[in-house]
């Protein structure tokens, strides 16, 4: 039987969500986990890769096993209690055998905070911006986000990506207060702001350089055209530095609900 588990995580401890030789991952902690509650080894496959440092407000993955899930609550009660304070495992359900996490996956959003006034308390969730930025300039760049599909200039170099084609959705910077959802998940960034990003999928570091080339457009170091220049020359040195990944969040994840069996 397949089952898909819903999870959140702080990645500030973990090595991305891959599994990864000398390194811990949330994957692997997840894995180990379940593989003590089974008594048997028991492999995950996650939605997406996180990078180091990036978090997850929303991440699904499923897994296979012969052991069928009889008490809900008790099977994520274990599970909880082994995989430590920075994960949470918020439901586990069956599913098809044929759904993917990765693969089925129709939709997925990333949040990027920023915030203006100095805070010990949201170092670890948000990025400090020295100086204003000209929202309006950035959401403009951001829009031609949506007119493209070749992200190249904004891809990890060196990467093993197949293909860097991806259809954006949804390219926006609004300030805190105009995002209700986020806003309730950290109020304490009454001065913020935050870019919305949603495509079909995502690039290896693609988000923190889209945000960093933004950021540069509105700090009045890069115009509007040259951020579509960036875009149409196909080429990472180009663009903008990577972001730090403590203040980006996988934020959402969609799946065909006909693919279901009514547990989302």
């Amino acid at each position: 039987m397949r089952y898909f588990l819903e999870l959140s995580f702080n990645g500030k401890n973990y090595h991305g969500w891959q599994t990864q030789p000398n390194a811990v991952s949330v994957q692997a902690t997840i894995e180990s986990a379940l593989s003590k509650i089974m008594r048997s080894s028991v492999l995950i496959t996650g939605a997406g890769r996180t990078d180091t440092g990036v978090n997850a407000r929303q991440m699904y993955a499923h897994f296979d096993t012969d052991v069928q899930i009889q008490d809900i609550f008790s099977f994520l009660t274990s599970l909880n209690s082994l995989v430590g304070k920075d994960i949470y495992i918020k439901n586990v359900f069956p599913v098809e055998d044929s759904l993917h996490a990765r693969f089925d996956a129709c939709e997925r959003s990333y949040k990027y905070f920023v915030t203006f006034k100095k805070s010990p308390f949201l170092n670890e969730i948000s990025w400090r911006s020295p100086s204003s930025l000209d929202i309006e300039k950035m959401n403009e760049a951001a829009n031609l986000l949506l007119r493209v599909n070749d992200f190249t200039s904004f891809a990890k170099l060196h990467s093993d990506n197949k293909t860097n084609i991806c259809d954006v959705r949804e390219a926006c910077w609004r300030p805190l207060q105009d995002d209700p959802e986020a806003f309730r998940f950290l109020g304490a960034l009454d001065d913020g702001i935050v870019f919305t990003i949603t495509a079909d999928r995502f690039l290896r570091n693609m988000v923190r350089a889209i945000v960093g080339t933004l950021i540069e457009v509105g700090r009045d170091k890069l115009s509007v055209a040259g951020f579509s220049e960036i875009i149409n020359q196909k080429n990472r040195n180009l663009a903008g530095t990577s972001m730090p990944p403590q203040a980006l969040f996988l934020w959402e994840i969609k799946y065909p609900e006909s693919r279901f069996l009514n547990n989302i």
